[in-house]
């Protein structure tokens, strides 16, 4: 069998190595390809690695892990709905491993959740190879738009109560989803008290990134803060988030009772304590 770019044969052993950025490889030996296509977007793969078990490849870098996906997934989903406290209608953006759908369906209180991701291919492989994250989620009030989401948020008449912005790194085309008229565009789409949040990379590799994510946030909402999460399969290890919001919440008063295996009610209230050198560029 013919191996993808991204795996090489060493001494007999597989190896894919994630080599997207100019001066950091980083590299997991891999007990089977268990799929790998194009789709008419980009190349998808699972991977079942040694140490992060499987994982989602798009067009050579690592996406989420069984291993290590639920902290990302629960991070950015927990938090906003959370805060909301009664959460109705839900946006998530991206998101085709379907693990923050899987998060979203925990509310009962929410009746509709619209997950408009572009490639068809990578949730169906989810669904099917990577069921540690995806759940292989069949909830009825998830509704799969495959659409353009820069276009869905420029066109939709819809309105929710939170948006997920669960958006690849910046480059080639989902560098839109970190531009202000994106952001825009998802700001009329909110309903009143609504809240919005979005990944804001690493604070180590790619500070400028999230300043500018802040920065962007904050011209469109009367409250907007950052908070971090620790991801292993992350260059980093340290990953951030930016929510915006129109209303002040006590965190003291919130409550959080559902099934995690990373968010707990206490954790909600710390992670929004940055350290120095990340307070320092947003204040």
């Amino acid at each position: 069998m013919r191996l993808p770019k991204y795996i090489k044969s060493v001494d007999n052993e597989l190896w894919f190595t994630e080599d997207d950025r100019d001066n950091l490889k980083i590299s997991y030996r891999v007990k089977e390809i268990v799929f790998s296509q194009m789709s008419d977007i980009q190349h998808v793969m699972i991977l079942d690695s040694y140490d992060f078990g499987k994982m989602l490849v798009l067009d050579g870098v690592v996406q989420t892990t069984s291993i290590d996906g639920y902290i990302y997934n629960e991070m950015i989903a927990h938090i906003p709905l959370t805060l909301h406290q009664t959460p109705k209608r839900v946006l998530i953006i991206g998101g085709g491993d379907c693990g923050v759908a899987k998060e979203a369906v925990k509310y009962p209180e929410i009746r509709q959740i619209d997950m408009v991701e572009i490639d068809e291919l990578v949730v169906d492989v989810c669904k099917k190879h990577l069921k540690e994250v995806s759940g292989n989620i069949s909830d009825p009030r998830v509704s799969f738009i495959y659409a353009d989401g820069v276009k869905y948020a420029s066109k939709s008449n819809m309105s929710y109560d939170v948006i997920i912005v669960d958006s690849s790194d910046p480059v080639g085309p989902a560098v839109q989803l970190f531009e202000l008229s994106f952001y825009t565009d998802l700001r009329s789409l909110l309903a009143g008290g609504g809240i919005m949040v979005c990944q804001s990379q690493s604070p180590v590799f790619h500070l400028s990134i999230m300043k500018q994510t802040y920065n962007r946030m904050s011209s469109l909402f009367d409250r907007t803060k950052i908070y971090t999460a620790t991801v292993p399969t992350y260059p980093g290890g340290l990953w951030s988030f930016t929510i915006g919001m129109d209303k002040s919440i006590d965190l003291k008063d919130i409550k959080f009772d559902k099934d995690t295996k990373y968010v707990t009610k206490d954790l909600i209230g710390r992670c929004f304590k940055l350290p120095r050198f990340m307070e320092d560029s947003t204040g």
